[in-house]
């Protein structure tokens, strides 16, 4: 190979600036350029306004995808400032959305990161995005291109009407990047109904405006997402979407036996569910847990970090830890299992339990380049002691369900 046809200096390197780096490389800030980037960019948009209601500055998130290809994203707590006061936390509306990795919020536990990047990156990546913010009984507007501003910040009379604070940004991608790709409702709504078990206070709806007539309204599908239970109910809607154990199996019954036969003990539909949270000055954080046995199946477990999806970690090693421990005390001290037994294995225990762990931390650490497995290993430790106490005193008060799960558990199913 010819040295002559291979110069590689200077002149090669392009560098590439502000929006000009963010509109020809959209893949490194929101994932693609189909539907997957989209749902990023409006989760960007989102974090800002579900944040307010974390900070208990606001009681409700809209979110609407609009018949002309937008999407608007609502809420009602005090408005973005409109000039700038100087607060990194609180930054005002020009850096908000023209300065990349602007953030709002506190951070650590107390934010939650659908996205990353800040909804800068959506104006930049968007064809047009409006401003209106409602604040101190003044409305303001201000409208954007492709993440310049192109009309100044206006006052636009009196924040009448309902809300009468507040925050509204709608966006519209840009189809010189995205082409013809579109929003998925069914995905949009299953991050924030997560979100909205995750989070109690969380109260968020998504309203689809793009086919109207899909519902008996003719007005488009809408739903809302609030769960006062919040993990318990997360864990009540993933047993619910699954078909019920069926008795006969879980018994090992013999033929004949059927739904209403006395299967035994161990073919009961599951147990309680078992909820509890707490913080742990160990692991700089609270953990939030909720858990049972449906009596059968394949164990599945949930996994959340400051209510980001993960794969597992130490709080899910923790988690096991903690229900081993517990389940290995009581058949022992209730004599289904003697000194020289050994205890039950993970597996064993895992059998037929349903669990969502979510954990909030401070500064959590992430292992691997797709950071889908939490580190910390003061995690595993704290929280295994507060499952093992937790379930502990579960065990000792429900005699009953008790024997039934861990006699199963005992006997291999």
């Amino acid at each position: 190979m010819s040295q002559g046809n291979n110069t590689y200096d200077a002149v090669h390197i392009e560098v590439l600036e502000g929006w000009e780096a963010v509109r020809k490389r959209p893949g490194m800030y929101i994932g693609s350029t189909g539907e997957r980037g989209l749902q990023h960019m409006v989760f960007e948009v989102v974090d800002r306004a579900v944040n307010e209601i974390l900070a208990g500055c606001a009681g409700r998130v809209e979110v609407t995808l609009t018949s002309d290809g937008g999407v608007r994203v609502e809420d009602d707590g005090p408005g973005v400032p409109v000039h700038e006061s100087g607060d990194a936390g609180n930054p005002g509306l020009e850096t908000l959305l023209t300065r990349i990795g602007t953030r709002t919020g506190p951070g650590g536990r107390h934010d939650v990161a659908l996205g990353g990047v800040g909804p800068s990156v959506i104006n930049a990546l968007s064809r047009r995005m409006t401003a209106e913010v409602r604040r101190e009984g003044t409305r303001w507007v201000r409208e954007y291109a492709r993440g310049v501003a192109v009309t100044p910040l206006t006052e636009a009379g009196p924040a009448a009407g309902s809300p009468g604070s507040g925050t509204t940004l709608t966006f519209w991608r840009d189809t010189d990047i995205f082409g013809t790709a579109e929003y998925s409702f069914d995905g949009l709504a299953e991050r924030f109904r997560e979100l909205a078990l995750l989070n109690r206070g969380v109260d968020i709806s998504l309203t689809d405006e793009r086919r109207p007539g899909e519902d008996r309204s003719g007005e488009g599908r809408s739903v809302r997402f609030r769960f006062p239970g919040g993990v318990r109910d997360f864990v009540a809607l993933l047993d619910a979407e699954e078909p019920a154990p069926d008795p006969a199996k879980a018994a090992g019954a013999g033929p004949g036996a059927g739904p209403g036969a006395d299967a035994g003990p161990g073919a009961d539909a599951g147990t309680d569910i078992i909820a509890f949270e707490g913080e742990d000055p160990r692991m700089a954080g609270t953990v939030e847990l909720a858990f049972r046995w449906r009596g059968c199946g394949a164990e599945r477990i949930r996994s959340f970090v400051n209510s980001r999806p993960i794969e597992g970690g130490s709080h899910v090693v923790g988690f096991r830890d903690g229900v081993v421990a517990a389940v290995t005390a009581y058949a022992r001290k209730r004599l289904l299992l003697t000194a020289a037994d050994p205890g039950p294995t993970p597996e064993q225990v895992g059998a037929g339990l349903t669990a969502v762990v979510s954990v909030k931390l401070d500064r959590p650490e992430f292992e691997g380049s797709r950071r889908d497995w939490l580190g910390n290993a003061a995690v595993r430790t704290c929280v295994g002691e507060a499952v093992r106490e937790q379930l502990d005193a579960w065990l000792e008060g429900h005699p009953e369900q008790a024997a039934a799960v861990v006699g199963r558990i005992v006997r291999g199913g």
